[in-house]
């Protein structure tokens, strides 16, 4: 009898210590930053499974880096389950998650690196990436921008119809409602809520790639031996380049002299007319200097191509005649009046990094906040990072002294992704919701709760038992209060879906005599995700290992056997739920 005992304790260890491992694996994928080939092997001579789109997720096999054989990724390739299969994509086209760390802000510093960036301001949802960052290039210094902004009136006024576009065909991405500015006919269009609240969130762009969008454009004497080489590295290969080239006029040169004299990064000038004019010929008129009544003249940034002048007298009109107003005779007086322009309206008055170009959430004139925009393409920023990231790699520059000003912004949700849905795009304020409308029960809140079977304790809402879907938990409690009493959000605010798991964290809203909003509490739910699993046990492990440190609710939930304190008993308790043994009493 003993030796049954003890081989089925065994059993349940190794079964304990196989979950551990198993959810380790699978808590970390990544998510497409571009449409990426998905390929056979790691590396270009390998077949194509598919190409995937922006934004797809795919879960990792290891995280460990697999080098580059074949020259195409020198940063290496991640190995993703594929429909089941391996799958490879090139690291430098992706950014890794891992679901263990997303959290809300409200981690301890633990490291040299983290309390650095604590006492500057960044919340804890920016450490991991942006120290992995400094291990890598300690030479790079990042900077705060403490905005004060909330996370989601940010989003909400940036998803006003004509202040952002998308170039997409994916109806997740763009805004049908902007009847004025959707024309279904261009490949341009007003870009949807969730597409626009994934491109504001910095965090999404902490990659030694797409940080660059964070780069201060100011002229940084450090980098004048590489200048000349980025510029060209950024250029080369478009068209207005080569017929510069061809008639004898290095436009690399001109860029990077305009920049000194103006105190102005070349590589962004170069990035910025290369977003604007473009790789093709498609605007020789704007900067060949040939066209009839303009010749001579030259406008490289498609200043004066506002939408309505181009729909009406066409795009080399526009152009030319600010070029012309402007005074831009010449190439070189073209490129640093252009420069000049840039300087004076943009970088001069806080708007010194491309992600500000875009996104207007620190100007020093506060009446110019989200307006005063240099381009409606929410991707610009990120397009022209890239092209930074590749000059500065090319030209050997990468550990150079870069500064990278972040915004950062109160109320930021643990994470951001993609719209997969119709769903992800409902603009839900600062507390979102997933019912139509909120009609006021004549019981108190309390009573609803106690009614329904749960219980309350301060602003706790307890007795919830794992699995509980959002559909039957709101059913339960309108059952009492009445139709459109319930509001469900998740930890973050965020609307969920009636099929969703609800979680510890996740927020109940009930208008009753009074509207009172209720905190979740599932006991060994620590992930939040609404069951008890491995996870759970992982991070309950790590808490009382003190490799990580939980908090506020999520440590609540870790006194699984409910006794005030947090010991390996409630491991005990949590891992008789996970095998089936006996479920935690809620």
């Amino acid at each position: 009898m003993k030796r049954s005992i003890s081989m089925l304790f065994c059993f349940f260890v190794f079964v304990f210590f196989c979950l551990i491992l198993n959810t380790y694996a699978a808590s970390k994928y990544v998510i497409l930053m571009d449409a990426v080939n998905i390929r056979k092997g790691a590396g270009t001579s390998y077949g194509v499974y598919t190409t995937a789109k922006l934004g797809s997720k795919y879960y990792l096999k290891s995280d460990q880096l697999i080098s580059d054989t074949s020259g195409g990724c020198s940063g290496g390739w991640y190995e993703i389950n594929y429909n089941g299969s391996s799958g490879y994509v090139c690291s430098e086209y992706v950014k890794v998650y891992d679901e263990e760390n997303m959290a809300a802000d409200n981690q301890e510093p633990t490291t040299a690196c983290q309390i650095a960036l604590h006492e500057k301001g960044f919340p804890s949802s920016y450490f991991i990436p942006l120290c992995e960052l400094q291990e890598k290039y300690p030479n790079w210094n990042f900077e705060p921008i403490m905005t004060g902004l909330d996370f989601n009136v940010v989003v909400t006024q940036e998803s006003k119809c004509g202040k952002s576009y998308i170039e997409t065909n994916d109806p997740n991405y763009m805004d049908s409602t902007c009847k004025s500015d959707y024309a279904s006919t261009s490949i341009w269009k007003p870009a949807s809520y969730g597409a626009v609240r994934y491109y504001i969130d910095p965090r999404n762009f902490f990659t030694e790639r797409y940080i660059f969008m964070f780069e201060t454009l100011s002229y940084v004497d450090s980098l004048s031996n590489v200048y000349a080489s980025a510029v060209t590295s950024v250029i080369k290969g478009a068209s207005f380049y080569k017929y510069h080239l061809g008639i004898g006029n290095d436009l690399g040169q001109v860029i990077n002299t305009a920049g000194k004299n103006i105190g102005v990064s070349p590589t962004f000038i170069g990035s910025r007319i290369l977003q604007e004019i473009g790789s093709s010929d498609s605007l020789y008129n704007l900067y060949s200097g040939v066209y009839p009544g303009y010749v001579g003249y030259y406008n490289f940034y498609n200043y004066g191509v506002s939408d309505s002048c181009a729909n009406s007298y066409g795009t080399t009109k526009c152009g030319l005649d600010y070029a012309k107003s402007k005074g831009w005779y010449g190439l070189e007086a073209a490129i640093q009046g252009g420069v000049e322009s840039i300087n004076k309206n943009y970088i001069q008055v806080g708007q010194n990094t491309r992600y500000l170009q875009k996104f207007n959430v620190a100007p020093t004139n506060s009446n110019s906040l989200y307006t005063h925009q240099y381009m409606t393409n929410i991707r610009a920023p990120y397009g022209e990072a890239s092209t930074a990231y590749t000059s500065y790699s090319n030209a050997g520059a990468l550990n150079s002294n870069f500064t990278f000003s972040i915004p950062v912004y109160e109320n930021m949700p643990a994470y951001t992704m993609l719209p997969t849905s119709p769903d992800d795009n409902i603009d839900n304020g600062a507390t979102g919701g997933n019912s139509s409308s909120s009609v006021p029960s004549d019981l108190a809140p309390s009573s609803i709760i106690v009614s329904a079977g749960y219980q309350y304790e301060g602003s706790y809402l307890k007795g919830i038992d794992a699995d509980t879907s959002v559909s039957d938990l709101k059913g339960r409690l309108e059952s009492i209060g009445g139709n459109g009493t319930v509001t469900i959000t998740n930890a973050s605010g965020q609307s969920v879906d009636s099929n969703d798991t609800v979680g510890t964290g996740y927020k109940i809203t009930i208008n009753g005599t009074t509207k009172s909003t209720y905190t979740v509490l599932i006991y060994g739910d620590i992930s939040g995700d609404g069951k008890i699993g491995s996870l759970d046990l992982l991070k309950l492990q790590r808490h009382i290992l003190k490799a990580a440190t939980l908090s506020g609710i999520y440590l609540e939930s870790c006194d699984a056997n409910q006794d005030g304190k947090i010991t390996p008993l409630d491991l005990l308790v949590i891992q008789k739920d996970v095998l089936g043994v006996e479920k935690i009493n809620q």
